[in-house]
């Protein structure tokens, strides 16, 4: 069975660093792009950042480009994003996503299309 769990989620000053960790088990990872998705309350989906099957293929939303950096162990089934800069307007339950499709970069991931995703880590940014 696949699973995205992703961990690390906590409550940060703004200003401050977090980074979150997704981990992938059932799931052929180095053959899967992963993203992130970040969902506050009462709002609705917002991609937040991808990374293609090696590595090599990012793409952030505008509100976190310069902030937010993803990547990938695919030796370790890992993925991972590195918060920096936090605003409160960054808090929200942070979600792991994968999809079998190989991103090309650049542009924000369908959330429609996505064909796994995790429960979601918690992130709060104190002001």
């Amino acid at each position: 069975q696949v699973q995205l769990v992703e961990s690390a989620g906590g409550t940060v000053q703004a200003g401050g660093s977090l980074r979150l960790s997704c981990a992938a088990s059932g799931v052929t990872f180095s053959q899967y792009t992963v993203g992130w998705f970040r969902q506050a309350p009462g709002k609705g989906r917002e991609f937040v950042a991808g990374i293609n099957w090696g590595g090599s293929r990012t793409g952030y939303a505008d509100s976190v480009k310069g902030r937010f950096t993803i990547s990938r162990d695919n030796a370790v089934n890992a993925a991972y994003l590195q918060m920096n800069s936090l605003k409160p307007e960054d808090t929200a339950v942070y979600h792991c996503v994968g999809t079998r499709s190989d991103y090309l970069g650049e542009y924000e991931l369908p959330w429609d299309g996505m064909d796994f995703w995790g429960e979601g880590t918690l992130v709060t940014i104190s002001s």
